[in-house]
């Protein structure tokens, strides 16, 4: 990616929300420039939405929830592609996951990140991963984060990246 592209997205870390004018002035070009990449970003699919960053624990979560899955028995490539999709669907459906998919370490290979009402919201979480998908499960392992305990928490936002370059 070119330098002035980068620059351009890690400004958007830090504030998607900023007009493509003042965008211009803190990268030295002209707002139709600016308007072009980010246009040109979102076709080539590197900057995949806009969104905002809320205060997860305003929203009424007070958990968020780590697992860690251990996909069970050795399939065929076929089966295992089967086996793929039909979890890759059962993730798009459910509306509290924000990310998940395949991993390694710690003897598992599935992740979910997912944020929860309450502890009895997690548990009917796991009741339903476990119904739904148990038959391709060996092993479940779960971190729960208090979303409350503002004052142990780094808060999440995407703008950290843009520091880290």
């Amino acid at each position: 990616m070119k330098k002035r592209m980068m620059s351009l997205l890690l400004e958007l870390l830090k504030d998607s929300k900023r007009s493509d004018r003042e965008l211009a002035k803190v990268l030295g070009v002209s707002q139709p420039t600016v308007s072009r990449m980010r246009s040109r970003l979102v076709k080539e699919g590197i900057i995949r939405g806009f969104t905002i960053i809320p205060s997860f624990a305003e929203l009424g979560y007070e958990m968020l929830a780590i697992t860690l899955i251990k996909a069970m028995g050795i399939f065929t490539s076929k089966e295992y592609s089967d086996i793929r999709k039909q979890g890759l669907e059962w993730l798009e459906k459910q509306p509290n996951i924000v990310m998940g998919g395949a991993c390694e370490g710690m003897g598992m290979n599935s992740f979910i990140v997912s944020l929860h009402k309450n502890y009895s919201d997690h548990s009917e979480f796991m009741l339903k991963l476990r119904l739904e998908m148990g038959e391709f499960i060996d092993d479940v392992q779960t971190f729960l984060v208090d979303l409350r305990a503002t004052e142990r928490l780094k808060p999440f936002h995407l703008k950290y990246l843009a520091e880290a370059k």
